[in-house]
C-alpha cells in the first residue's frame, strides 16, 4: 500500500461536535466526569479550551480511528450534557488525520502545539504514540494516547496518560483463563510492529512467568501468504498458540490457519477485534477462546454505555472496539480541564490516582506510572457465516491484570 503525501492527506478541522445529539436525561450532573455537572456554569468564562487530536482518518487503522474519534464526540456531548462547555470553558477538537505516518503525527504534534492547543490525544499506531509522547514531553503540553496499547508508554514521562488498554493486560486476561502452563509451550503469532513485539514481550513476562517456554513467529506487515508461518508453528508443536493482529489482512491469516489443520493441532487464544473482523474467522470462531478489551454489554451495561451508544448511533455510527477509548479520553480531558485549562501540572496531579466509572467499568489511573488500571473480558463468539455473537463468560479484575508497578517512575530521575 502507498502511503499518502503526509501534507495534502491532513484533514484537519475544527469541532466543537455541534451536531451531536444532547443527552436530556443525563443533565441534571451526573454527565460530570467527577460527579458534580461540569457544564453547570456554562456562562461562567465564555474562554475556549483546544483539544488536539492525531489520530488515523485515513490509511490501514482508519476504522479504529473512526471509532476512536466516535466515542470522544459523545464523551464531549455527554460530559457538556450536549453544549461542547465544560466547566466553563467551551472545547474545541482539533483533528489531524496521521495517516498512519510516524513523521506525519509528528509534525501534526508540533503544528497543533504552535497552534496553542492545551492538551493533545488520540492515535492508534504504537509507534506513532511514542513518537508524540516524546513530543508532549518536550513541550510540557498533557498527552493522552488513544487505542495504542504498547506497554513502555507506562512510565515514559509525565505528561503522558493512556485511555485505552495496554498489551500486558491482554496478555494477563489471557493468563487468568488458558490453565496451568508449567513446563508447555507457547508460540506468539503476531505482526513483525511496535503492536506485534509489544505482545511477544508481554508474552514472555506473563505466560512465561507461569512456567511455558515461550517463543514467537513475526510476520511482515505486508504478507499475504502466510503458509511458511503455519508451517513453522507446527514444527513448534505449542500447547498454547497465542495471535495478536491488528490490520487489514486478518482474513488471510485466519483462512490460512484453518486450512492448514493449526487450529485443530492447538489450544488458540486471540484478542477480539472489532465488530467488521468476526465473520473473517469463519469456522475458526468456535474454536478460538477470545480475550476481549471491549465489546457491547462487556461491561454489564452502565449509563457511561448507554450514553455512548445512543449519540454514536444517532450520529449515524456503530459502537466497536475503540468506541470506548474515545469516551473514556474525553472523561479524562474533562477531569484535567476542571483542575486548570492551562496549568498542565495541576492536570497531571488531578488525573494521577484518580479512579472513576466508565464504559467498561471501574478505571483507575495509577500514579506511579499512568497505567490505566481496567477490566478486560473472557468471551466466545457464537454463530454462523456472516453472523457472529460475542458473548461474556466472564470479566477479569482490573488488579488482577495490572501491569508490575515501577520501583520508580521514568520522569523521578529524568525530570521528563
Amino acid at each position: 500500500m502507498t502511503r499518502p503525501d503526509p501534507y495534502s492527506a491532513r484533514a484537519r478541522r475544527v469541532l466543537a461536535a455541534t451536531g451531536l445529539v444532547a443527552l436530556a436525561a443525563l443533565a441534571a450532573g451526573c454527565a460530570s466526569p467527577t460527579g458534580g455537572g461540569a457544564a453547570s456554569n456554562a456562562a461562567s468564562t465564555g474562554s475556549s479550551v483546544k483539544i488536539g487530536i492525531i489520530t488515523a482518518e485515513s490509511g490501514p487503522y482508519a476504522p479504529y480511528g473512526e471509532e476512536y474519534l466516535a466515542g470522544l464526540k459523545a464523551g464531549l456531548s455527554y460530559l457538556s450534557n450536549g453544549t461542547d462547555v465544560i466547566d466553563g470553558h467551551k472545547v474545541q477538537l482539533v483533528i489531524d488525520d496521521d495517516a498512519d505516518s510516524p513523521a506525519t503525527a509528528v509534525a501534526d504534534a508540533k503544528d497543533l502545539i504552535g497552534q496553542g492547543v492545551d492538551m493533545i490525544g488520540g492515535t492508534v499506531d504504537s509507534a506513532i504514540a511514542l513518537q508524540v509522547a516524546a513530543v508532549a514531553a518536550q513541550n510540557k503540553v498533557l498527552y493522552i494516547a488513544g487505542p495504542a496499547a504498547v506497554d513502555s508508554l507506562d512510565g515514559l514521562n509525565r505528561y503522558t496518560f493512556r485511555s485505552g488498554r495496554e498489551s500486558y493486560q491482554d496478555i494477563a486476561t489471557a493468563g487468568t483463563f488458558v490453565g496451568d502452563l508449567t513446563g508447555k509451550k507457547v508460540v506468539v503469532l503476531a505482526q513483525d510492529s511496535e503492536f506485534g513485539t509489544a505482545n511477544v514481550a508481554g508474552v514472555k513476562a506473563v505466560l512465561g512467568g507461569q512456567g511455558a517456554s515461550v517463543s514467537s513467529v513475526l510476520v511482515p506487515l505486508s504478507a499475504t501468504d502466510f503458509t511458511p508461518f503455519t508451517a513453522k508453528i507446527l514444527a513448534a508443536k505449542p500447547d498454547l498458540l497465542f495471535v495478536a493482529w491488528a490490520g487489514t489482512n486478518a482474513t488471510q491469516m485466519w483462512t490460512t490457519l484453518n486450512q492448514q489443520g493449526v487450529l485443530s493441532a492447538t489450544k488458540v487464544v486471540t484478542g477480539l477485534a472489532n465488530t467488521a473482523t468476526y465473520p473473517a474467522t469463519g469456522p475458526a470462531g468456535s474454536k478460538i477462546e477470545f480475550l476481549a478489551h471491549y465489546f457491547p454489554g462487556a461491561g454489564g451495561g452502565n449509563a457511561y454505555e448507554a450514553a455512548m451508544t445512543k449519540t454514536v448511533t444517532e450520529s449515524g455510527g456503530t459502537v466497536d472496539l475503540f468506541t470506548p477509548d474515545g469516551f473514556t479520553a474525553m472523561q479524562m480531558f474533562a477531569h484535567a480541564l476542571e483542575a486548570s485549562p492551562t496549568d498542565v501540572s495541576a492536570m497531571i496531579k488531578a488525573l494521577e490516582g484518580w479512579s472513576f466509572a466508565g464504559v467498561e467499568g471501574q478505571y483507575t489511573v495509577r500514579a506511579a506510572d499512568h497505567a490505566l488500571l481496567q477490566p478486560e473480558f473472557e468471551a466466545k463468539l457464537t454463530g454462523s457465516g456472516t453472523s457472529w455473537i460475542p458473548q461474556l463468560v466472564k470479566a477479569v479484575d482490573p488488579n488482577t491484570i495490572a501491569p508490575p508497578v515501577p520501583a520508580t517512575p521514568a520522569w523521578s530521575t529524568s525530570g521528563s
